[in-house]
Parts: structure tokens; C-alpha cells; sequence
């Protein structure tokens, strides 16, 4: 959810996919400028909080790196209740991972808040010679399971090593 205060906008965001996929890397480069070429697993859940000015509006991002293992799964439900956004991401190099990030947009569907603005991420793109997933693949898929009109979709081609450059 969304709460908004005096030019403050809080926004719960959670990560989404499957193990390697890239969740933490992101988040950590987002948040901490920081690229880890070798990132431990996320057990469970983390939590990290960013603060952005966007025109004049102070932003506070709640993010939830949620684990891509299957064992943690029954536990997303509780991170993503209440979020405002969730980015789905998936590994270009895995039909594996984009198999289960499909998966993902069917359950955000069926249980998440109508409202969110998901945004499905194809993540690794400085692995472009070990491409398994296209990404005009992944935007028809993204355009198709579009269920609520209202809702916002988007297409994210991604690489944690150039994220946020100049």
C-alpha cells in the first residue's frame, strides 16, 4: 500500500522470482550502489528502505527481497499484502526462471492487490550472448496477463552491473 503525508509518499515494493534470478543484487545496487558478484541466498525475507525526492515529493520505498526458494514460498503472501508495486524478476539465460516468474504474475492475480503496478524484470542483460528469453517474449507475455485495466504493466530489460550509471 501507498500511504501519502504532507509531499511523503510511502510505498511498500516487493521482489519477486525465482532463486538467482538476481533480487538481492538489484536491491543492493539500488539502495547501496553496491554490485556483489557472489550474493548468499536470502533466507525468508529481507528488508531494506530507500528515500528518493521525485519533483516535490519525498518518496520512501519499503522494499521486501523476498527468497527464491521453493521452500519459502508460503511465506510471500505476507510480503506481498499491502504492497503498492512488485518487480518479477527472471534470469534472461533461464527459460526456468521465466517459467516461474509467470507463475508469480498468475498468483499476484489470483491473491495480490488489484491495484499494483507490477513490473516484470529481465534481469542479467550483460549476459546477452547467453539469452534463453527473449525480451519481445517477455513484453507479449507481460501485455497478455495484463487482467485489471486499471493496473500499470511494465517491461524491464536489467543488468545490476550497469544499473544506475550515468
Amino acid at each position: 500500500m501507498a500511504t501519502i503525508g504532507h509531499n511523503n509518499l510511502n510505498a511498500k515494493l516487493v521482489l519477486l522470482g525465482d532463486m538467482g534470478a538476481g533480487k538481492s543484487s538489484l536491491v543492493l545496487r539500488f539502495v547501496k550502489g553496491q554490485f556483489l558478484e557472489f550474493q548468499e541466498s536470502t533466507i525468508g525475507a529481507a528488508f531494506f528502505s530507500q528515500t528518493l525526492a521525485v519533483n516535490d515529493v519525498t518518496v520512501k520505498f519499503e522494499i521486501w527481497d523476498t527468497a527464491g526458494q521453493e521452500r519459502y514460498h508460503s511465506l510471500a503472501p505476507m510480503y506481498y499484502r499491502g504492497a503498492a508495486a512488485a518487480i518479477i524478476v527472471y534470469d534472461i539465460s533461464s527459460t526456468d526462471s521465466f517459467a516461474r516468474a509467470k507463475k508469480w504474475v498468475q498468483e499476484l492475480q489470483k491473491q495480490g492487490n488489484p491495484n499494483m503496478v507490477v513490473a516484470l524484470a529481465g534481469n542479467k542483460a550483460d549476459l546477452e550472448d547467453k539469452r534463453k528469453v527473449t525480451a519481445e517474449v517477455s513484453t507479449a507475455f507481460s501485455v497478455i496477463f495484463t487482467w485489471n485495466p486499471l493496473a500499470s504493466y511494465f517491461f524491464y530489460k536489467l543488468s545490476c552491473l550497469h544499473l544506475f550509471d550515468g
